[in-house]
């Protein structure tokens, strides 16, 4: 029906511009009704920004998932930290920091004096040409493997001789590869080029474009992200919904947000409850990936901590 003449049927296509809420048979009658629907039509659009907003901090703020499965070979849930574990170029296989460090045994039992990877018992890459293991992650990207696209682009942002090859330092390649990942919804893609956005590497500064690669990364189970979108509005005096994110961080490991969540109830931004509820998903997370081949691998290499 025709919001001016109540013409009801025919063409009544002739949509609000704002609200898209009322129809009119033509032009006329939409600038003819124009001043009489103004103020429901301010309303209309108000009311859906805020349903927007709420769906929108529905999705964001639910628990996400891991960014990844749980370890292929000891089945516990994996580290949050990249020092937990390890991308296998032979297989694509994401394994702990345990079970990389373990020793490799044959089909007689007896250990293997060839370094060789736990899953699929390809050489390991430390023994391999950096050619090889360059043509290893081409036959990862050409299966559409996220991480080997992934982590070819950090080669190019860091270059160097890398177990992906000696790559020159290319940003512009590095932000192309990572825009790659997280067409494929590689969740520490979209962190990265967050921070691209944030502090100007390679592209301009653009803080809303920031913000919302961080938002698709943390929704993607990446704790980095999630807790720098809790400092992002901690610093801007939110500080319920920067508690939101930070106890998320939390409870997938993230080390440095339980200590700002600490900081935050020191300074009185925070309550003694939201510390505990932090620190105890946190010991809860501790506890599911607790084993002693970590705790060895960890011990091997204290300069870095899987937790």
């Amino acid at each position: 029906m025709c919001a001016n003449c109540g013409k009801e049927g025919g063409d009544v296509t002739n949509t609000c511009n704002k609200c898209k809420m009322v129809k009119y048979c033509n032009a006329a009658c939409k600038k003819k009704h124009r001043h009489k629907h103004k103020k429901d039509c301010e309303e209309h659009v108000r009311q859906a920004a805020e349903r927007a907003a709420e769906l929108h901090d529905e999705k964001l703020f639910k628990q996400p998932p891991p960014p990844f499965e749980d370890c292929p070979i000891c089945f516990l849930r994996m580290p949050s930290y990249p020092s937990g574990s390890s991308y296998q170029s032979c297989c694509g296989k994401v394994i702990c920091s345990g079970c990389g460090f373990a020793p490799v045994y044959d089909n007689q039992g007896k250990k293997d004096d060839i370094q060789k990877c736990p899953y699929c018992r390809a050489p390991a890459p430390t023994i391999i040409t950096v050619e090889d293991s360059h043509e290893r992650y081409k036959r990862r990207m050409e299966v559409g493997d996220a991480h080997a696209i992934y982590n070819l682009g950090c080669c190019y942002h860091d270059g160097g001789n890398l177990l992906c090859g000696f790559l020159p330092h290319d940003m512009d390649k590095a932000l192309e590869l990572w825009h790659r990942a997280a067409k494929l919804d590689f969740a520490a893609a979209y962190t990265n080029i967050g921070f691209a956005y944030k502090e100007g590497r390679g592209i301009e500064v653009d803080k809303d474009k920031a913000l919302h690669y961080y938002e698709l990364g943390a929704m993607g189970g990446d704790t980095v992200a999630r807790h720098n979108l809790g400092k992002l509005e901690a610093n801007g005096g939110n500080f319920d919904r920067a508690l939101k994110h930070l106890i998320i961080a939390a409870s997938d490991g993230n080390e440095q947000s339980l200590k700002f969540i600490k900081q935050m109830y020191t300074c009185g931004f925070a309550k003694k409850e939201d510390y505990m509820k932090a620190l105890q998903l946190y010991q809860t997370y501790l506890g599911e990936i607790k084993s002693s081949q970590r705790d060895e691998a960890a011990a091997a290499r204290k300069d870095c901590h899987y937790y």
